[in-house]
């Protein structure tokens, strides 16, 4: 999927290659909630 056709509303960027560049400049929005892998109700 790295092969994807570069999109005009990521600024000439494939899908992966945008969330690579997110990931290094905002890695507080990659970040995992820990209540998010709590058991919850339904386990």
């Amino acid at each position: 999927y790295n092969f994807a056709k570069r999109l005009k509303t990521l600024k000439g960027l494939t899908p992966y290659e945008y969330i690579c560049k997110l990931w290094t400049e905002q890695t507080e929005r990659f970040t995992l909630d820990p209540i998010h892998h709590m058991p919850g109700l339904n386990t």
